[in-house]
């Protein structure tokens, strides 16, 4: 080859393999992450959530990733490994630092290509050194790529700079690469140089072997545990999407009155000594998930916050964004500006002139530039209504599936948890205008100033300014990653002080019931000093972060600043550029101060979109079925068939239980607590579905007909009746919102409250308070039975109905619930077993099984448990009518003993006063 066509071709891969090597280790790292983020969560057909958008599946981990992971020794040999290749590049710069000092006199010089070599090799090197560190696991396809690469590259580097050293050819010199003194042979500089060029090549050499039998080695590893365990693979890390969707579909949970969203159907059970998890758990650490697949799950907002049904909206995005585009050009036609003026200011006397025009055009582009400039203002006017869509988008849909969950999720809700969750929809929007507005827009700048550098000015200021603000973002990263534990402890404070007072007001009542007034105080202030220590160590770790960014940026705009002086004291430069440089690099200190504080807040934000994040994650467990069709009409006739259930595998609820309730008969559940009777009508409400056997409804599996269909058909009287905080007529209302108020006096003269309603001073506009405190026990459940009436429903569900109520009240009401059971479906729980006589037929659960059944005197007559109960409480009842009498009696002897005593006192009185008549 050509000595001079060699040496373009040296000084070219010099300049370029670099950055080459860098883009594709970046791209390469990037696209695996991706590509194991979607193999190990592939989406099964997505489920609907409110507003018609899918549902991700849930990313709790259940179990080991399976991923290719080395020994931690083989990982120590490649981090040896990779340190030696960056030894290898600190022996050249020695190397050509001292051949510098030698030849100081012959002015020896490389050139700008060595240094780029050097230096950026080395940064590029460094980084792939971070990632096998940072990691797990590592190394990766990404890394490998580079080596095997880099192989090839370096060893047209090496040969053609052996050809051009072993030949006769001149010695480098300032300005003259072709130019200096003759060598006809390699020195002992080259040779040392040839000898480090060498020893990279085989370090990558060695590095890229080592990769490739390790990764046969555990192919064949999991080959043969694969085989050996039948086929049986290891957990993703991510729930297997197929997996939650029918668990999710199916199953119940496996905790008493709770679940975790991933339940099993009947076909798939969990073990029987499997223990309940906890419901909804608050997360302390970040998900042991890759970067794309903790990023990825915030993509679920992403359909809430596009603004899809207005194109008012979408147009108004798109002149946010064109606003966003002008604002990155007038960030550079300011610094640019500065040089115009500086340099017209510094020219020669007879070239003089006020550069008028260049000033006016510098106040202007300062007057669209930041952000409190036009352009970010205008943006900013023009954003507010988007930002209110998204917030409206995202808390509506919150809401609504929250009210869409399943009844286990409720009841192992916290309540002060849930509202907390909701509440950071706010946090979510800030996170999209963050990402859009700013983050994005800075890595914009970032990119623009190192084509800026290496346009107007040279490559070693694209390269220290490229290696700084890395430095500066890596800094940045690392040290918020440290703090992201911190600041997570200090968020989960902040929840349970959030926690701990909503519940306290909440639970007013019984805090007063318990006298606990200073327990809550005491337990507030322990939640709020815990939050503050986590508080103090956040911002103390705050404070150093800054100093780490601002000496990292400083010591960048040191060695640029050294470069561009230089430059200009030799006259290679005008003053111009340097003042330019010193105002670019003030304004680029602008965005990556930001990033700090930016990372900080976005990482604040995803922390607390967390919360939200998980509980768009809970999948309601009783849906509707693919093929679910509304059910026309109901005559309430309802059969159970060998159904079997359990909130917990490891104690059944109910084992077989199977019954008939024919249309217009009442049917009473009787029986110990723990027997069944509640799940009977959570089942048969589909708040659960049966893991067994069927419930039929008019001939039709209630899991074949829609579920919304089931209950409007269904009216419930629960046993604990929670009223809104509104008015009387509101609640009443609440049953039938198309009911008139004649309706509602009917229905609640049927319910014997009218009277009572109408004795209150604000009648039906009273307001009956929190969970409707204000009201009785007997109250509550009299509204509980009028607004069942005035839904009018074919089957009703009476839960102790009754138990809170008064004997003649009871009498009133046990007589408005047989005229509405007339042509209705009654299933009745009852404790109290005078209030169920009359049932059409009584059945007895024990053990989730009907031990007997039949009317009140073929009970009796078996002689059985419900015998065994009625005596028991003809009994309770005998004791307590004695026990008033003799209260009665007492109170009568008492009241008398009283009145004889004031008899006695004023006969006493009327002694005395005859007496001292007398001596008067």
């Amino acid at each position: 080859m050509d000595p001079h066509a060699a040496r373009e071709l040296l000084e070219y891969l010099r300049t370029c393999y670099p950055i080459f090597l860098l883009v594709l280790f970046v791209i390469a790292f990037v696209a695996s992450t991706v590509f194991d983020a979607k193999n190990a969560n592939r989406p099964a057909s997505p489920r609907m959530g409110p507003g018609g958008r899918p549902l991700p599946t849930r990313s709790r981990s259940s179990g080991i990733r399976k991923t290719q992971a080395f020994s931690k020794t083989v990982k120590q040999v490649f981090n040896w490994l990779s340190v030696g290749i960056l030894v290898t590049f600190l022996a050249d710069a020695t190397i050509y630092i001292l051949h510098v000092m030698a030849a100081r006199a012959e002015n020896w010089w490389r050139g700008q290509s060595m240094v780029i070599y050097i230096v950026g090799s080395f940064f590029t090197y460094a980084v792939l050194l971070m990632t096998l560190l940072d990691t797990t696991p590592s190394p990766t396809l990404a890394q490998f790529t580079c080596w095997s690469v880099a192989i090839p590259i370096e060893l047209v580097i090496l040969s053609t700079s052996l050809s051009i050293y072993t030949t006769v050819h001149h010695e480098p010199v300032v300005g003259d690469p072709e130019g200096g003194k003759i060598r006809r042979s390699i020195t002992p500089w080259e040779s040392a140089e040839v000898a480090t060029g060498a020893l990279r090549i085989l370090i990558l050499f060695t590095l890229v072997v080592l990769y490739t039998c390790k990764s046969i080695n555990l192919k064949q590893h999991d080959k043969k545990s694969s085989q050996t365990n039948g086929g049986a693979t290891e957990s993703t890390g991510l729930l297997d999407s197929s997996n939650a969707e029918n668990g999710n579909a199916n199953g119940n949970g496996h905790a008493y009155g709770s679940t975790n969203g991933n339940a099993t159907n009947g076909s798939a059970r969990a073990p029987e000594s499997s223990k309940p998890t906890d419901p909804w758990v608050r997360p302390t650490t970040i998900p042991s998930t890759s970067w794309w697949e903790y990023l990825s799950g915030y993509s679920l907002f992403f359909p809430y916050l596009w603004p899809s049904k207005s194109r008012r909206l979408q147009i108004v995005v798109v002149a946010c964004f064109i606003l966003l585009l002008a604002q990155r050009v007038v960030n550079v036609m300011v610094p640019h500006q500065v040089q115009v003026i500086t340099t017209a200011l510094a020219a020669d006397e007879g070239q003089f002139r006020v550069p008028w025009f260049e000033i006016f055009m510098y106040v202007v582009y300062r007057w669209l530039q930041g952000g409190q400039g036009l352009l970010s203002s205008m943006r900013s006017s023009l954003w507010i209504p988007v930002s209110q869509y998204s917030y409206m988008e995202l808390s509506t849909a919150a809401f609504e599936h929250v009210h869409g969950l399943s009844l286990d999720f409720h009841l192992g809700k916290k309540t002060g948890e849930v509202l907390s969750a909701l509440s950071k929809g706010s946090s979510i929007n800030t996170f999209l205008e963050q990402v859009t507005f700013q983050v994005v827009p800075m890595l914009i700048d970032l990119g623009v100033a190192v084509g800026y550098f290496l346009i107007f000015f040279d490559v070693y200021y694209a390269l220290v300014v490229g290696i700084s603000t890395f430095g500066y973002l890596y800094v940045t990263i690392r040290m918020a990653q440290w703090r992201a534990e911190i600041r997570r402890q200090m968020v989960n404070a902040s929840r349970q002080e959030d926690a701990v007072k909503n519940d306290s007001m909440v639970s007013y009542e019984t805090v007063k019931y318990f006298n606990a007034e200073q327990y809550e105080f005491d337990r507030y202030r322990d939640a709020v000093g815990t939050y503050q220590k986590a508080e103090y160590h956040v911002l103390f770790s705050l404070t150093l972060l800054n100093t780490c960014q601002n000496t990292v940026f400083m010591f960048g705009l040191l060695v640029t600043c050294f470069i561009a002086a230089y430059q200009v004291s030799t006259g290679q430069r005008p003053v111009g550029q340097f003042v330019s440089l010193l105002t670019y690099m003030a304004q680029l200190q602008g965005p990556l101060n930001f990033f700090g504080t930016f990372y900080r807040s976005i990482q604040s934000a995803l922390i607390n979109a967390e919360r939200m994040l998980e509980l768009f994650r809970e999948q309601p467990t009783v849906v509707d079925g693919p093929r679910a069709k509304p059910l026309p009409m109901c005559k309430g006739d309802i059969r159970f068939q060998n159904v079997g259930f359990s909130y917990d595998t490891r104690k059944p609820a109910l084992n077989g239980l199977t019954f008939r309730c024919e249309p217009g008969t009442t049917t009473a559940l009787v029986g110990e607590s723990g027997g069944g009777k509640s799940t009977v009508f959570r089942l048969l409400f589909r708040f659960y579905n049966a893991e067994k056997g069927s419930i039929r409804l008019d001939g039709h599996d209630v899991q074949d007909v829609t579920i919304d269909s089931v209950r409007r058909h269904i009216g419930v009287v629960p046993q604990d009746t929670v009223l809104f905080n509104e008015t009387l007529m509101y609640n009443l209302k609440y049953a039938n919102q198309d009911a008139t108020d004649e309706d509602v006096y009917e229905a609640c003269r049927a319910a014997s409250i009218h009277d009572k309603i109408m004795g209150f001073p604000d009648g039906y506009n009273t307001k009956v308070g929190e969970r409707g405190l204000r009201l009785s026990g007997g109250e509550k459940q009299r509204v509980a039975i009028a607004r069942t009436i005035l839904k009018n429903p074919r089957i009703i569900l009476l839960d102790e109905a009754t138990a809170a109520l008064d004997t003649d009240t009871e009498e009133h009401i046990q007589g408005a619930l047989s005229t509405l059971s007339h042509g209705r479906t009654m299933l009745v729980i009852a404790h109290r077993l005078s209030t169920i006589t009359t049932a059409d037929r009584i059945l007895v659960l024990h053990n989730g099984q009907v031990a007997e059944s039949g009317t009140h005197e073929e009970l009796l007559a078996m002689k059985g448990r419900y015998a065994g109960m009625w005596r028991k409480q003809i009994r309770a009842q005998k004791a307590a009518a004695e026990a008033q009498v003799l209260q009665d009696r007492a109170e009568r002897l008492r009241n008398a003993t009283t009145n004889s005593d004031d008899s006695s006192s004023q006969s006493d009185e009327d002694r005395n006063g005859t007496t001292r008549a007398a001596k008067s």
